[in-house]
């Protein structure tokens, strides 16, 4: 059985509400494992009073950060910090960013330099530049839950960039990892195996009918172009 990718969640609690915040955890389940999972906030703070139940529920670690200068905001540089730090020390294989803000727009486009997958969410307001720079952005509203994502596609769908992927990666056997393909087409676009219709990378290439798999399931896993594909 395949591994599901190990999420770190950062949530900006001073720029977000905890009802989205349940929206994303929900939404979140289906992408991978959120085995991180971070508030930040000043939690002396009356407003954020209610979300006490929610961090306790959802074993969400809250990060005391106090405001130490009038009008600037400190929660975001703890992030900030946090999330460069986690890359190089838990290297995470994707990152969960909860917040409207688009000041994060940097850290997600420095995340993604790195090989990284970014899920954003956020209010449907949230500006494009932090949208677009995301992997996923996922509006979060409070009527609805958030969808995970749009449209189904084919898996046939994906052959051509998936194709184009392998050959870029492959080694003079014809053999390309499926994490290399994974930075390759993640680099490109908001490219998502699920809008294909399959859970994960490895079961899209497969699906496809036009690669053969080893090692499948595990960190070593390699696909390569099938004879007359």
């Amino acid at each position: 059985m395949e591994r599901k990718p190990r999420i770190a969640l950062l949530i900006d609690a001073d720029n977000v509400s905890r009802d989205g915040v349940e929206q994303a955890l929900a939404n979140l389940s289906t992408v991978g494992d959120a085995s991180i999972r971070r508030a930040y906030g000043d939690w002396f703070d009356t407003r954020l009073k209610r979300w006490e139940p929610l961090l306790r529920s959802a074993r969400i670690r809250s990060v005391q950060q106090f405001g130490y200068t009038k009008g600037k905001n400190a929660t975001d540089m703890a992030l900030t910090i946090d999330a460069v730090s986690l890359l190089f020390t838990e290297r995470p294989d994707g990152f969960a960013i909860v917040s409207s803000d688009a000041d994060f727009t940097p850290l997600v486009m420095h995340l993604r330099e790195h090989g990284v997958d970014v899920y954003g969410y956020g209010s449907p307001k949230t500006p494009k530049p932090f949208r677009d720079a995301c992997t996923t952005f996922v509006a979060l509203t409070a009527a609805e839950k958030a969808a995970a994502v749009p449209e189904v596609k084919r898996a046939e769908d994906a052959t051509a960039i998936l194709t184009k992927a392998v050959r870029a990666k492959a080694d003079k056997t014809g053999w390309a990892r499926v994490q290399a393909i994974r930075q390759a087409v993640g680099a490109k676009s908001s490219f998502d195996p699920k809008t294909y219709g399959s859970a994960t990378l490895s079961k899209l290439l497969v699906a496809t009918g036009r690669f053969e798999i080893r090692n499948e399931g595990t960190p070593a896993a390699a696909v390569r172009e099938k004879a007359g594909g």
